[in-house]
């Protein structure tokens, strides 16, 4: 093909995609990652593809937009989608890996690739680097980068905070307040539920919403994410949303919670199941105060804490004014923008960037023009979410609120979507015999 070299900045989900991606259409990449030499605010490791937030990549089920995105990118043939099935904890219906031997084994690839060149630094100055470039340094872009990317973008940039729920070691678990069973009986049974009476559910309420949080110095910007919003935050808006929320007390067969004014979940963390996360309990709540009023579940009163909850904040691009179609700037050729910075929101989301920043860059570098993936795929929707142009613009996810209109006058919920994935996977399989994929 060529001895062009791929520069990519960032080992995370986007970057670790791309650079594998490369290596299969034989690309030859330096791959650079800050850390651990430089860690960020939320990273534990130094290991590539580390994930943060949770250790689910959302549902598997082609009538939601994360199984029906998972599914566009299998065709495509991703490298991390295929690497997180060999991990799947099998946690209900959504696909959740073990995320240490996940990053391990994405790690162990890299470093043992003979097309990928891994250099364990921090980048601070793009203008020196030679192109073409992928960027994909993440939510949590360092300062000094973030100054060198303003110098080229301009000063368009978003940010919101984003949080992350504590994990518990199960052996502190009362097992005898609990059951495993996941709701509706949507794949494998390893949820564990913990019901609340209604008495026990308001005396956690009220404390919740009085809790002391940590100060995020920047009180006038704090913008959350609809999809990961702290827990207390989502206790704020009324009594009861947070069980028609993340603790709702429906679609079990226990009696207990058939009967319970709220449940608690924990989703598996690891393979060995010797760790939990709470579901929907991502926060910024003071440690001492996560320790007080997260052990007034039942349940977990002698509950040992292996992480706390956290808030970082995360920054992105305002993609519409900066980006180009192919994924592109505006205001400087052959860079490229992948992962959250560019303004996709969440693990799949993220991988699928990565990827199709690797198809555009490989189109470039062999003289063939490159065509964006259908619009009636939740691939094409997304990137063409990222371009248009909106004044108020938020991070785009995996919704199919995102594909076009063509089947309106099917009524029914559950025919529209099983059509729409339907004609998404036929449209993401023509486009991708159409580029030899």
């Amino acid at each position: 093909m060529t001895e062009t070299r791929v520069t990519i900045i960032g080992g995370g989900l986007a970057g670790s995609e791309a650079a594998l991606y490369l290596e299969r259409l034989r690309i030859q990449s330096v791959l650079y990652e800050m850390r651990p030499k430089h860690m960020t605010s939320a990273h534990k490791t130094g290991n590539l593809g580390e994930l943060i937030c949770s250790n689910s990549l959302k549902s598997k089920r082609t009538d939601t937009g994360a199984g029906l995105l998972k599914a566009e990118l299998k065709i495509l043939g991703s490298i991390l989608i295929e690497l997180a099935e060999n991990f799947d904890l099998k946690s209900g219906a959504g696909l959740t890996v073990d995320r240490e031997l996940f990053s391990s084994e994405i790690t162990e690839k890299i470093t043992s690739s003979p097309f990928i060149d891994l250099k364990r630094e921090e980048i601070s100055d793009i203008k020196n680097l030679s192109k073409p470039i992928i960027i994909a340094t993440g939510p949590l872009t360092s300062e000094n980068f973030t100054e060198s990317l303003k110098s080229i973008i301009g000063e368009q940039f978003l940010h919101f905070y984003d949080a992350i729920s504590p994990i518990i070691e199960w052996d502190s678990i009362d097992k005898e307040k609990g059951f495993f069973e996941s709701r509706y009986g949507k794949g494998d049974e390893n949820i564990f539920n913990l019901p609340m009476t209604g008495d026990e559910y308001r005396l956690f309420y009220s404390e919740l919403i009085k809790a002391e949080v940590v100060d995020m110095h920047d009180p006038d910007k704090m913008i959350y994410f609809e999809s990961c919003l702290p827990v207390e935050e989502i206790a704020r808006r009324g009594e009861k949303s947070l069980v028609f929320g993340p603790l709702k007390p429906v679609g079990f067969t226990n009696d207990n919670a058939r009967k319970a004014e709220a449940v608690v979940q924990l989703r598996p963390e690891n393979k060995e199941g010797s760790s939990f996360n709470l579901i929907g309990f991502q926060t910024r709540l003071k440690y001492s105060e996560q320790k007080r009023i997260f052990k007034m579940i039942p349940g977990l009163e002698n509950a040992e804490f292996l992480r706390f909850g956290s808030m970082h904040r995360n920054t992105f691009v305002n993609s519409p004014v900066v980006l180009s179609e192919n994924l592109m700037l505006k205001s400087a050729g052959q860079i490229y923008l992948a992962g959250q910075l560019s303004g996709v929101e969440g693990y799949i989301e993220s991988i699928m960037s990565g990827l199709i920043n690797a198809l555009a860059v490989y189109h470039l570098i062999s003289g063939r023009e490159f065509y964006l993936p259908p619009v009636e795929t939740i691939t094409g929707g997304i990137i063409r979410r990222l371009i248009t142009f909106s004044e108020n613009f938020q991070p785009v996810n995996a919704n199919f609120g995102i594909l076009p209109e063509t089947i309106s006058k099917v009524r029914d919920k559950k025919a529209k979507r099983k059509m729409q994935a339907e004609i998404a996977l036929r449209a993401m399989e023509n486009w991708a015999n159409v580029f030899k994929i």
